[in-house]
């Protein structure tokens, strides 16, 4: 099944390179990367024109003007441009674990979509953590000084915790993953949502009125989380209002990624 991964990203090349890094050492490789870039400087592009000049699979970089946060249009426009059966959303702060893209694909089933898990590293340990520093000996070095968050997720016991539920706690498109058809069903993110907050969670809310379920993945799938400061909250109680609005709106958004599908057969 080709897989694509989706890194959205903002003015971070020195983040974004170590998570592209991160997915050209996998176990399984996707069979590209696009990365969906939410009006950075000439410094990113830069950065992934090289990268791809070197890769054995396609990296292709999505561009749109800076506007301020429009991360749902940005991934959604990257969607469009992508070709995967299957697609893989992160961003460019969670550097993959070597075995993520393989337990994605592994546990992908219809009818789901899968929520992995991610530790978070300290603001000193970030600046320089590369995928070949997630050993387990090194995550506890890490955690009994204080550097590492959620150390457990970096673990892989013999089996996963697999957990089917509808619900809508702790979801994050830093790490999930869906079947491209699924996606597109509920016309993928809401763009609606601007600035930073929940239009990952409403668009799993969409989904579950689709009639997927989550599949929560533990002890697989993780990611090594780099710390930044807080984005600006700033519209968040609008999203909040939006989210909650979707209770009653149809699982197909309106205003979603089907204008550059159209665009693109036209």
């Amino acid at each position: 099944m080709r897989l694509s991964v989706i890194i959205s990203t903002y003015n971070r090349p020195h983040y974004l390179e170590r998570t592209i890094e991160g997915y050209l050492h996998q176990t399984r490789l996707p069979d590209e990367i696009v990365v969906a870039d939410d009006g950075s400087t000439m410094d990113t592009a830069k950065r992934v024109g090289e990268m791809a000049a070197m890769s054995s699979i396609s990296i292709r970089h999505v561009w749109h003007e800076d506007k301020g946060f429009r991360a749902a249009s940005i991934r959604n426009k990257a969607v469009a441009a992508s070709a995967g059966e299957y697609l893989i959303f992160c961003d460019d702060d969670s550097i993959p674990a070597c075995s993520l893209v393989a337990d994605h694909l592994q546990y992908a089933e219809r009818g789901y979509f899968i929520q992995g898990h991610r530790v978070l590293l300290a603001e000193r340990i970030s600046q320089h953590f590369r995928q070949k520093d997630g050993t387990y000996t090194a995550f506890l070095l890490f955690a009994l000084q204080g550097k590492a968050g959620n150390v457990a997720n970096a673990f892989r016991l013999p089996l996963p915790l697999i957990r089917r539920s509808s619900s809508m706690r702790g979801i994050r498109s830093c790490n999930l993953s869906i079947f491209r058809k699924d996606f597109l069903a509920v016309n993928g993110f809401n763009e609606d949502f601007v600035g930073w907050g929940k239009e990952d969670s409403e668009l799993v809310a969409r989904l579950y009125k689709h009639g997927l379920y989550r599949k929560d993945l533990k002890f697989r799938a993780c990611c090594f989380h780099l710390y930044h400061k807080h984005y600006s909250r700033e519209n968040l109680e609008k999203n909040i209002q939006l989210l909650q609005a979707s209770v009653n709106a149809p699982a197909f958004c309106a205003n979603g990624v089907d204008k550059y599908l159209n665009a693109r057969s036209v």
